[in-house]
């Protein structure tokens, strides 16, 4: 039976879908802000070291060696050390990491191309909410 066949309307229930449990733990994982904008980065410009990666995103020291951490232990991306004074260590997307490039830069695509849309439906809400 397939993953659609199994998400039905049962929204991965346990019920029907016995594996549920452990693809939330990989959607929570690779889902998550830091990690999607990350697996952006690395695609978008390949190896990076850590303070490009810091730069680029304007994310703090301990949020991103927490992500990178994660993302590495997922095997999706590679660290590599370089034994030179001072250390240098770069990360780039393993083969997983790459696969995961398409459905990534889809939803970032997706996020840039409703940015207005979102900001109108905001704005609505928040006027609806302060009557």
């Amino acid at each position: 039976m397939s993953l659609g066949h199994k998400m039905g309307t049962t929204m991965l229930d346990d019920k029907h879908c016995p594996d549920s449990q452990r693809i939330n733990e990989v959607l929570s994982r690779v889902g998550d802000r830091w990690s999607v904008l990350v697996v952006i980065s690395l695609a978008q410009y390949g190896t990076m070291r850590f303070n490009e990666l810091k730069r680029n995103l304007g994310i703090s020291q301990r949020m991103l060696s927490l992500t990178l951490k994660e993302l590495e232990r997922d095997g999706l991306v590679n660290r590599t050390y370089h034994p030179t004074i001072p250390p240098k260590v770069e990360y780039n997307l393993t083969e997983m990491g790459e696969s995961f490039r398409e459905p990534v830069m889809a939803l970032g695509y997706w996020a840039l191309e409703n940015l207005s849309k979102i900001d109108a439906a905001r704005e609505a809400y928040d006027k609806g909410a302060r009557s």
